[in-house]
């Protein structure tokens, strides 16, 4: 696969990465241990060099799943982790304090079975933490050597600005979607501004974008929280069709899939946007993977805005709790 290079001083990555928070946490039943090493080893025999996991995923046993798997393999990806959250679980709140911040790192070495964190996100900014000191406390990790790039998660552009001045942010991470367009409004400039690469998740809005999901679809066990999503309930579902008709019609003359056209897209928007779509199977690995084929012209992405600037998006991203969570 063609690599990437995140922002002006990241790493050079596969053009398409690996969001593993799926593979057992979050997105319904979790696969089995041995299937998903698999899973992620086939990846990487495909290209794949770039994988996204988090203490808060489990939480800490995708981080553990992860380090199995990539262990062999260790030197030639690049792994990003989070912190953020108070002992891992986000539905207990915020911590990025300090002290938390460096024994989060020491606990995700060891499940990660490595002796640094390629790139070292802030999962969600805390109000109670300035993040002078969160920017300062990775500048001290990156020193010793635990940690090689700094990056944040749902960050706002102060808060951006902010942490940059005390240590350069390598990476933003954020959801950014054909159908969640609001980082185009200030997030991009800014970080095209200060030479920081962007990493979009859901880009296929949680498997909606993919054109395999309507009304009728049910999400099945507690552990899939897309039922709780207002974007995808029932109703919405419905009222969002529009959405993938479109796609579907792009998909349609470029010979693509829905999926692949979603992902290209993020990927024709900037040249160090490097989206992380999931996926608990090997026939959508490969067909995600795909993407990275497909280029769109500047008058198709302008043909695609028209498109889709006529559709009205039903339903918030996020439930009330989640999104107390970004941007704060």
């Amino acid at each position: 696969m063609i690599k990437r290079k995140l922002g002006q001083r990241g790493p050079d990555v596969s053009a398409i990465g690996f969001g593993c928070m799926g593979l057992n946490y979050h997105r319904g039943p979790a696969m089995e241990r041995g299937d998903a090493i698999a899973l992620l080893r086939a990846a990487h025999e495909r290209g794949v060099t770039f994988f996204d996991t988090a203490e808060a995923y489990g939480p800490f046993t995708n981080e553990d799943l992860v380090g199995e798997a990539l262990a062999p393999i260790r030197d030639e990806v690049v792994i990003a982790t989070k912190f953020g959250f108070r002992d891992g679980r986000p539905e207990v709140g915020l911590d990025s304090r300090p002290e938390r911040i460096r024994v989060v790192v020491e606990e995700a070495l060891k499940r990660l079975r490595t002796d640094r964190i390629d790139i070292f996100y802030q999962h969600r900014v805390d109000p109670d933490v300035p993040i002078e000191e969160v920017a300062g406390t990775v500048k001290d990790l990156i020193g010793a050597g635990k940690v090689l790039h700094f990056g944040l998660s749902e960050a706002d552009a102060g808060s951006i600005r902010r942490a940059h001045a005390v240590q350069p942010v390598t990476v933003l991470q954020s959801e950014y979607s054909l159908w969640w367009r609001n980082p185009e409004r200030e997030i991009l400039p800014v970080v095209e501004e200060l030479g920081i690469g962007f990493v979009p998740y859901s880009p296929l809005g949680r498997g909606f974008l993919a054109g395999k999901m309507d009304e009728n679809t049910s999400f099945e066990g507690g552990n899939d929280h897309r039922k709780t999503n207002p974007r995808l309930s029932a109703e919405n579902r419905k009222a969002n069709q529009p959405v993938v008709d479109a796609i579907e019609a792009i998909a349609s003359r470029r010979n693509a899939t829905a999926a692949q056209v979603a992902i290209a897209w993020l990927m024709a928007r900037k040249p160090w946007i490097v989206p992380i779509p999931g996926t608990t199977k090997l026939h959508r690995l490969e067909e995600n993977i795909a993407a990275a084929d497909i280029t769109f012209t500047s008058k198709e992405l302008a043909e695609i805005d028209a498109v889709f600037s006529g559709i009205e998006i039903h339903g918030d991203r996020y439930s009330a709790t989640s999104a107390a969570r970004v941007t704060r």
